[in-house]
């Protein structure tokens, strides 16, 4: 038989991070997007995973690096075309999130139309705190998400302001791509995105809930 997974260490062997987009309205004004009727979505390879202990890397081919923060949802069970009613009976638990973006790469992406694998996909883009069992977090819509970059307060939301909410999330990505036990989906990221350079110091919490700390270092490739 197989040893079990334990999603203590999601990281290690969960297959997908599927990323929604333009899910805070302040977010989405800051950005100057259009505000979707639908979720955006993106996806990260399983090999973006940087739990606490390990860098933030900046790629080699990327001028301006820039953090979000977000809420991730891990998935404890297999689902396809969940209802929404249904989705949270899904959910394993959670855990606080970066989407590290190399802005500039994004930024020449939307002008010539082209996919954000390179702004997104890339090796440690997607920094994530321990794991928090689903039943220390009663309601996810009721968190307040801060983060720190050198000491300095750069982004603080709630996710009261999500334009969609998880189980709506949850069910629209479903109808699309399976979702499997272990599969983190990234819930979008409040106002106050910036940029962090090598040795900077990143600090991002929940109230009450989870911190974690990473530091920032050129990546070598």
């Amino acid at each position: 038989m197989a040893a079990p997974r334990p999603l203590s260490r999601f990281w290690e062997w969960g297959k997908n991070i599927v990323c929604v987009g333009r899910n805070y309205a302040d977010h989405v004004k800051e950005m100057r997007s259009a505000f979707p009727s639908e979720p955006v979505l993106f996806l990260k390879p399983s090999t973006a995973y940087a739990p606490e202990g390990t860098p933030v890397l900046v790629p080699t081919y990327c001028r301006t690096l820039h953090h979000e923060l977000e809420l991730g949802v891990l998935m404890g069970r297999r689902g396809r075309a969940v209802p929404e009613a249904a989705a949270m009976d899904y959910v394993a638990g959670y855990a606080l999130c970066l989407d590290m973006t190399a802005r500039d790469v994004q930024d020449e992406c939307k002008k010539k139309g082209l996919p954000w694998t390179l702004a997104k996909g890339f090796t440690a883009s997607c920094p994530v705190s321990a794991f928090i069992p689903k039943e220390k977090i009663p309601d996810p819509h009721a968190l307040k998400l801060w983060l720190k970059v050198n000491g300095e307060l750069r982004q603080e939301g709630e996710t009261s302001s999500m334009i969609f909410s998880i189980p709506y999330i949850i069910s629209y990505i479903s109808k699309i791509i399976t979702l499997e036990e272990g599969d983190l989906i990234l819930t979008g990221t409040p106002e106050g995105v910036g940029p962090v350079k090598e040795n900077d110091v990143i600090e991002a919490g929940i109230d009450g809930v989870v911190s974690m700390r990473f530091k920032v270092e050129r990546s070598e490739y």
